[in-house]
């Protein structure tokens, strides 16, 4: 009868309206059998938003429907309307409060609506909100300095931009000016972007379009849990050299890739591959383009930046996302001689640092640093990946479980030994993990993996309520 009451009220919409609805159901019910999981219960939190007088979600979706692009899709059979945000945590129209497990794709380090952050963007908004980089503002020059202390080597030239599409575009054009070569080398199942240049060297199939995508060359991709060559990553850097052998003159503009596959499914690249990948494009004068969009800014715990835990300094790095806790901010970094080539010509950007984008990722960077966020990461990402191996040890479908600090994947297969995707039981676990209160996202070519990437302030309470859900609704299945 517990059971059957249990899932009455994870199919029940009215029941779940209330945030208490698990935590009461937990606490009424007498002593669990042997190896039956409890309901998980939501940490406690000190913030409650004020009501919600806007629009429900229906009606928001109808509107969508109707004068949005048919091509976006959104999560879940009956879609979030988030309204309301703080630090860790998203809450809907009807004011139920979520873990948020995916942060905005990445995106959101500091936490949701962080206090300095926001406070840095008001201040900024009443002063200036946009000139442009023909006069003088200190806030993009302070923001320039505080970015490039944190980079390695010579790379302390930074060129902003809106996005991290628009950042690889901008790099790509620069590898190639200054090489005076146009072929590129990228991974497959790698992602960069949705425009010309990063649709060609995106290598997924469902994100590209019958457009021209001339010059680019997709090498093996160093994936040790579905790649032909495990964990070794010198073997798959062969192919590099192979490309440049076979696909090329001998010569080309660049190699980028990712330090962690995002899109992809959170592949982080077998050890050793990009010394030796790197070796082989500088030996044919091409430039190393690191990819950091979404392993950068601490997310990975261990370093500040992806490219780092493979011992490599790359001429160009590429940045979004987490650099501006959600503000549309990017960002290419590179070294004196190499932005050199862009006074060949006139290159400008209208929004590209603006002061208002520009005084909040200063006050991102900040924050990162007073919190200790790059350590949280660390610690409380290691603790999670932690649980969440333990979990592949007692259900099956869980295949692997990779990543690194707050960047982290978890592959569902039907079949271990032949690694055949769960599909629709990913939707279902995704689904169900909604109606308790956590929020994943979900990616890798065959739509299998969880993307798991919440902001850097997370406790070790939220990631043992995220695996516990996950426990849960497994337990169920």
């Amino acid at each position: 009868m517990k059971r059957f009451i249990t899932k009455r009220l994870l199919s029940s919409t009215n029941s779940l309206r209330s945030p208490r609805c698990f935590s009461q159901l937990a606490q009424n019910q007498a002593p669990l059998p042997e190896n039956e999981v409890p309901v998980p219960k939501l940490p406690p939190f000190d913030y409650s938003p004020p009501p919600y007088t806007g629009p429900p979600a229906d009606e928001i979706l109808a509107k969508r429907k109707e004068y949005l692009s048919p091509s976006l899709f959104h999560f879940f059979n009956k879609p979030l309307n988030v309204v309301d945000g703080k630090m860790q945590y998203l809450f809907d129209e009807n004011g139920r409060r979520y873990l948020d497990g995916f942060g905005g794709i990445a995106t959101v380090c500091c936490g949701h609506c962080h206090p300095d952050v926001v406070d840095a963007i008001v201040k900024q908004s009443n002063r200036i909100q946009h000139s442009t980089v023909l006069y003088l503002n200190h806030a993009i020059a302070d923001f320039a300095e505080a970015l490039a202390s944190k980079m390695p080597g010579n790379l302390k030239v930074v060129f902003f931009t809106n996005s991290g599409t628009e950042a690889n575009e901008l790099a790509l054009m620069i590898a190639r000016l200054y090489t005076g070569c146009h072929d590129i080398i990228s991974l497959r199942n790698g992602y960069h972007g949705n425009a010309g240049a990063t649709m060609g060297a995106t290598a997924q199939s469902s994100w590209k379009f019958n457009v021209i995508q001339s010059g680019v060359h997709h090498a093996l991709n160093p994936d040790p849990y579905r790649g032909v060559f495990g964990s070794d990553g010198e073997k798959y850097a062969k192919d590099v050299q192979d490309v440049i052998d076979f696909g090329t003159t001998g010569h080309v503009a660049g190699f980028i890739s990712e330090s962690i596959q995002g899109v992809g499914g959170i592949i982080e690249l077998a050890p050793g591959y990009l010394p030796a990948a790197y070796g082989s494009v500088k030996k044919a004068g091409g430039l190393c383009i690191a990819d950091e969009v979404q392993a950068g800014f601490g997310r990975i715990g261990s370093h500040f930046w992806g490219f780092e835990t493979q011992g490599v300094v790359p001429d160009i790095v590429t940045m979004a996302k987490g650099i501006g806790n959600g503000i549309p901010l990017g960002a290419v970094v590179t070294t004196p001689e190499i932005a050199e080539v862009l006074t060949r010509r006139s290159y400008f950007n209208t929004f590209g640092g603006n002061p208002l984008c520009t005084a909040a990722g200063l006050a991102v960077l900040k924050v990162m640093e007073k919190e200790n966020l790059q350590e949280n990461a660390l610690v409380v990402g290691s603790y999670l990946k932690k649980r969440l191996t333990e979990l592949k040890g007692k259900y099956e479908i869980i295949g692997d479980v990779r990543g690194r600090g707050l960047m982290l994947g978890v592959e569902l297969v039907t079949d271990r030994q032949q690694k055949t995707p769960a599909k629709s039981e990913s939707i279902h676990v995704m689904e169900q993990m909604k109606e308790l209160g956590v929020l994943i996202g979900k990616g890798g070519f065959y739509g299998n993996v969880f993307r798991i990437t919440p902001p850097l302030c997370i406790t070790k309470e939220d990631a043992d309520f995220l695996v516990d859900a996950m426990d849960y609704t497994m337990s169920k299945m």
